[in-house]
């Protein structure tokens, strides 16, 4: 497990906006690690870096919230997030929201906050 900090960014609901944000990051060459956009617009990230992207997103008048999250791999196996979430209980970590992938017989990624 390792701390990130995760970007909030509020966006408006209409095609093409998520786009724009992904070209802003790319042009900076900006790699997004995970990512997470919820029904209201409002897109979870975490990316290599967060305090250039934060500044780049900022310029362009979007409003960035920061927050520091646990970046989890986990094997890609039954019962991997079972015994990952039971150890978050056993230390007093409450899980507000989970997002995460995986592919085949690669690692599990979860962002818990």
């Amino acid at each position: 497990m390792a701390i990130r900090t995760e970007l909030s960014v509020r966006l408006k609901n209409s095609p093409g906006t998520l786009g724009r944000v992904c070209r802003l990051l790319s042009d900076e060459r900006i790699n997004v690690l995970a990512l997470s956009i919820e029904v209201g617009g409002t897109l979870r990230l975490l990316v290599d870096n967060p305090l250039h992207a934060a500044g780049t997103l900022e310029d362009q008048q979007y409003v960035v919230d920061r927050r520091e999250v646990l970046f989890v791999q986990l094997p890609n196996d039954p019962g991997a997030l079972e015994k990952a979430s039971g150890m978050l209980a056993t230390a007093g970590v409450n899980v507000d929201y989970l997002y995460g992938s995986a592919l085949d017989d690669q690692p599990i990624v979860a962002i818990v906050a």
